[in-house]
């Protein structure tokens, strides 16, 4: 998925289970205001809350490669989950600050 295609499933009020998978430091300078944090580095032992939300889980991280990454992973695994290509680099949307 692109990442104005995000942003058009976002607008359009689509339930979706975005999930943002940078490191807290880039989290807290801005981020989708629909996401939430699961860093990479901290992936392992939270995987169980990928779906704790209702949705299509969409992995997005700060170009596409680490929530790429993600992604293969669960994919192999079974799960069906989405990368957000070019990541937060491509998002034109609003973004929040902070927690």
């Amino acid at each position: 998925m692109t990442a104005d295609e995000l942003h058009e499933q976002l607008q359009q009020g689509v339930k979706l289970n975005l999930i943002d998978v940078r490191e807290p430091d880039e989290w807290q300078e801005a981020h989708i205001k629909e996401a939430r944090s699961i860093p990479l580095s901290e992936f392992q032992a939270r995987a169980n809350e990928v779906h704790e939300v209702e949705g299509e889980v969409v992995f997005i991280c700060r170009s596409g490669g680490r929530s790429g990454r993600v992604c293969e992973f669960l994919t192999s695994q079974g799960f069906e989950v989405v990368n957000v290509s070019g990541g937060m680099l491509a998002w034109q949307g609003e973004v929040v600050h902070g927690e």
